[in-house]
C-alpha cells in the first residue's frame, strides 16, 4: 500500500467563500465541491449572485421542476447530494451568464421513477451511474450526445471509457467520474487483518452494532454476491436467495444501512467498519491513521457516474455549456485533488502529482481492478432484488 495521501495545498488564484469554514469538510461519492474551479471563471467571485438551489426532498425537487421554465438563461440540474457547490455554480454562471439551480435525489432508482412520472421534465443535465445509463436508454429516455458541440472531448478519455460496455462510443453520455466500494475500517481496533468480505461473519460478534453497509439496494446485494463468488449483476434466483440467506444472517449485528455521514461516527470510535465508496473513504483515512479502506479480494463494485441530457430537457444549449464546463481538465484535476475521485480524463489524470497516481485507494492496480465489476441492469431479476432488499431493511 503506498503511503497516506497529504491534503494538496489549494491554488492560490482559487476565490473562497468567507463562509467556509476551515474544519475538514468530507466529501463524498455524491460530492463535487470544486471551490478552485472559480479559477476558470477569470473573475473575483465575492459579488457574484447566489443562484443555486440545493434541496435533497423529493417533495421540494418536485416543487422546483413543476415551477421551472425552459428559458435559455436558466439551466436545471439533477443530480446526487453535493455534486455541485456555491462557488462552482458562480464560476459557471460568470463564465457563461446561465444562471443554475439544482434538485437532489438520493438514488438511481429515486431519478428514474421521478423521470418516469413526468415530474422531471424541467432537467437538462441528469447523473445516472453506469447501469442506470443503460436502462435509460432502453427506456428511450436520453438524448444523443452531439460531439461535435463538447469543444473538450477528442480523445480525452481513457481507453476504457471511450466506449464503454453501457454507453459504446458515449452516445448518450459523458463519464464524470469513478472509483471503487470497499470496507473502511479501523485496523487498530480490530483482532484480525481484514481482506474480504468473510470478515464480517466471522467477526459478526466483534463488530455487533458497530459496522454499517451501504443504503443501496445493487452494490449491498452486489457485494455479498461476490462474496459467494457470483457476478455482481446475478439474476440466478438460487444465487440471490443465497445471497439474501446470507445478508439475513448478518442484519442483527449491522448498526445500519448507511450511505452517507458516517464519519464522526468512526472518527470518533462508534463504528469499527463502515462498507464505502473509495472517495468516501481516503478522506476520513487521511484524519485517522488507524483507518484503512480496502477493496476485498473476491472483488466489489467499480462504479463510474455519467453526465446525460434527457429528451425531455428544456435548455440543451445551456447543457452543452455546463459539460464543456466540466470537461475542463483543470475542473476534472481539481475534483481529484480535493475530493478524491479518480478522473476518467487524461489531460487531468496527467497534471497530478505523483503522490495522487501511486495511491491505490484512489486509482487501483491492475490486479484489483480486475476482481471488479461494473453494475449492470438486471432486467427481470429487479423485482427480486427489490423484494429482498425491502424485506432487509424493513425487519
Amino acid at each position: 500500500m503506498f503511503p497516506k495521501l497529504m491534503k494538496s495545498p489549494l491554488n492560490p488564484s482559487t476565490q473562497f467563500s468567507a463562509q467556509r469554514s476551515s474544519r475538514l469538510i468530507y466529501p463524498s461519492r455524491r460530492r463535487f465541491l470544486m471551490a478552485s474551479a472559480a479559477a476558470l471563471s477569470g473573475v473575483m467571485l465575492s459579488n457574484c449572485r447566489q443562484n443555486l438551489s440545493s434541496v435533497d426532498s423529493s417533495d421540494s425537487a418536485e416543487s422546483s421542476a413543476n415551477n421551472a421554465s425552459g428559458s435559455s438563461d436558466t439551466l436545471h440540474v439533477y443530480t446526487w447530494s453535493g455534486y455541485t457547490d456555491d462557488e462552482m455554480i458562480n464560476a459557471f454562471t460568470e463564465k457563461t451568464g446561465i444562471d443554475v439551480v439544482v434538485d437532489l435525489y438520493d438514488s438511481n432508482e429515486t431519478m428514474l421513477a421521478r423521470m418516469q412520472a413526468g415530474g422531471g421534465d424541467a432537467y437538462s443535465v441528469i447523473y445516472p451511474s453506469e447501469y442506470m445509463v443503460q436502462e435509460m436508454i432502453e427506456l428511450n429516455m436520453l438524448t444523443e450526445i452531439d460531439h461535435d458541440r463538447l469543444s473538450n472531448y477528442g480523445d480525452i478519455f481513457f481507453d476504457q471509457w471511450q466506449d464503454p460496455a453501457y454507453d459504446p462510443g458515449n452516445a448518450h453520455s459523458i463519464p464524470f467520474s469513478w472509483g471503487t466500494t470497499g470496507l473502511l475500517y479501523n485496523k487498530a481496533q480490530l483482532s484480525d487483518p481484514v481482506q474480504d468480505w468473510q470478515y464480517l461473519w466471522e467477526h459478526q460478534d466483534e463488530l455487533s452494532n458497530r459496522m454499517t453497509l451501504l443504503d443501496d439496494m445493487r452494490e449491498t446485494i452486489g457485494a455479498v454476491l461476490k462474496s459467494l463468488g457470483y457476478s455482481i449483476n446475478s439474476t440466478d434466483p438460487e444465487a440471490l436467495e443465497e445471497a439474501y440467506q446470507r445478508l439475513r444472517d448478518l442484519t442483527p449485528a449491522i448498526a445500519n444501512f448507511q450511505s452517507f455521514g458516517f464519519e464522526d461516527q468512526i472518527l470518533g470510535g462508534d463504528l469499527l467498519m463502515v462498507m464505502s465508496y473509495s472517495s468516501d473513504a481516503i478522506p476520513v483515512t487521511l484524519e485517522n491513521e488507524d483507518l484503512d479502506y480496502i477493496v476485498p479480494e473476491s472483488g466489489a463494485s467499480l462504479w463510474t457516474d455519467t453526465i446525460v441530457i434527457p429528451k425531455t430537457a428544456p435548455n440543451v444549449d445551456a447543457a452543452y455549456e455546463w459539460i464543456n464546463f466540466l470537461l475542463d481538465s483543470e475542473v476534472a484535476k481539481t475534483s481529484v485533488e480535493n475530493l478524491y475521485f479518480a478522473t476518467p480524463i487524461k489531460p487531468a489524470y496527467d497534471q497530478l502529482s505523483d503522490e495522487l497516481k501511486q495511491n491505490e485507494d484512489l486509482f487501483p492496480p491492475e490486479s484489483v481492478l480486475a476482481q471488479c465489476e461494473g453494475l449492470a441492469p438486471v432486467d427481470d431479476a429487479t423485482e427480486l432484488y427489490e423484494r429482498y432488499w425491502t424485506q432487509l431493511t424493513s425487519a
